[in-house]
């Protein structure tokens, strides 16, 4: 394997539109969410694996997920641990992985993949990440992967590439916000838009440069604590000073700046498992589409709907269509599957009551 490859298993997040099942305290990272067997960071790992040196892939959570981790993975050492004390979205803790991994490694080339995204045919993202890695040596790109639209996405970001461009790697135009239904018809019809996963690759010299140019306090916070990174000294340092670095996002801070931006369109089937209803897409379904997890399900008069419980739970329905059931520890959640985005809002409404 190539000593020279990198991956920052991004993994930090709580996934709070698959409550009750994810929560603070345990988030959707770390739950079987599809009944395999494994775990979504568990699977994540496990495919970077394919390209990257294990002990090359770094762990970027929060400090309170750091026993999950090492418990789910126990192949990582806590050397591989990038720790947030604080949230500060994507950008803060980004750099902070790089310069962790130049002092590592000057010549390193990484990938920023989040760990709770479903990739089904990992040969051919295997085989994309591979492309990517080759065109980031020979460069000084910016990269991204960019999954080609199937319907007119109303939840996800999108990146709008030249027309123009023929190669198989586009030179990207600009990076679009989450669109009304409208738009996202146009972007589907105009051919050019592909959706952002969020799945970065470049090599550490890239990066470093468009923090210093377009981040510049940011990346002098973080480059002032290099010489404890990688020993004893690093938790006091970023203890003190991560809470110090702007709260926001790598698109904001560097992506939508810089003019040396690519994208590659995905040749991988990606689902983003951000929703009940994203995690309803990728399951089996019975002859009335009714997508079940662990439950025991005796079901009448019902279709469309998603049923998860405790294992072997047995579940009566009669008269639900489109909903999703959810039956976990102290909490039964029956709510429309069209309204699922709400709730990551009932759950704040919920949490400020108690």
């Amino acid at each position: 394997m190539n000593k020279n490859l990198y991956a920052v298993l991004m993994a930090g997040g709580v996934g709070s539109r698959f409550w009750p099942v994810s929560t603070s305290e345990f988030p959707k990272q770390f739950h079987d969410m599809l009944g395999t067997g494994e775990t979504l960071i568990q699977k994540t790992f496990g495919r970077l694996s394919q390209l990257v040196p294990k002990e090359n892939i770094l762990i970027l959570t929060n400090t309170c997920y750091k026993d999950l981790v090492l418990q789910q993975l126990p192949q990582v050492s806590e050397e591989q641990l990038v720790l947030e004390p604080a949230m500060r979205n994507t950008a803060p803790c980004i750099l902070y992985a790089t310069l962790k991994i130049k002092k590592l490694n000057p010549n390193a080339s990484m990938v920023v993949a989040p760990s709770d995204h479903w990739i089904e045919d990992e040969v051919q993202f295997i085989e994309n990440l591979r492309h990517a890695f080759e065109y980031c040596e020979i460069s000084q790109s910016l990269m991204t992967l960019g999954i080609i639209p199937t319907f007119p996405n109303t939840g996800y970001g999108y990146i709008e590439f030249d027309k123009l461009d023929t190669r198989p790697i586009k030179k990207v135009k600009q990076f679009r916000e989450k669109p009304d239904y409208a738009t996202a018809k146009d972007f589907i019809n105009s051919r050019n838009f592909l959706w952002n996963a969020g799945i970065f690759i470049w090599s550490v010299k890239a990066i470093e440069a468009a923090f210093k140019e377009f981040q510049p306090e940011m990346y002098n916070l973080f480059l002032s604590g290099f010489d404890a990174y990688n020993t004893p000294n690093e938790v006091g340092f970023i203890e003190e000073n991560y809470i110090k670095a702007q709260n926001i996002s790598i698109d904001y801070a560097v992506m939508e700046n810089a003019d040396n931006v690519f994208v590659l369109p995905a040749t991988f089937d990606w689902n983003d498992l951000g929703t009940w209803g994203s995690l309803y897409d990728k399951l089996p379904k019975d002859n009335n589409y009714n997508a079940v997890v662990n439950a025991d399900l005796f079901i009448e008069n019902g279709s469309n709907n998603i049923i998860r419980s405790n294992p072997g739970k047995k579940v009566v329905i009669d008269g639900l269509d489109d909903y999703i059931i959810v039956d976990k520890d102290d909490v039964l959640l029956i709510y429309p599957k069209k309204k699922e985005q709400d709730i990551k809002q009932i759950v704040t409404k919920i949490n400020a009551r108690k």
